[in-house]
């Protein structure tokens, strides 16, 4: 069953391979913005790491999601 979670992405030198943290798992997306908003804000929390909250089958299927590299969008000249 499909479900929301909740990556810690910690940030590196050569952004080859993103070290991820699989934090929680919610069943809706209320529930798991409001715990990544709340991880966002924590002061423990180092401030270049990432919260992501990413909607997937399984855990393999997020984190293949998030490693996933996407190109940048084409812009227009009007869009400059």
């Amino acid at each position: 069953m499909a479900a929301y979670f909740v990556y810690k992405i910690s940030p590196t030198v050569a952004n080859l391979v993103k070290p991820m943290e699989l934090l929680e798992e919610f069943e809706t997306y209320k529930e798991a913005r409001s715990f990544a908003r709340e991880q966002r804000q924590n002061p423990a929390n180092d401030a270049q790491d990432t919260f992501k909250v990413i909607f997937a089958e399984n855990p393999l299927d997020a984190e293949e999601k998030l490693g996933a590299v996407r190109e940048q969008p084409i812009l227009k000249e009007w869009e400059k």
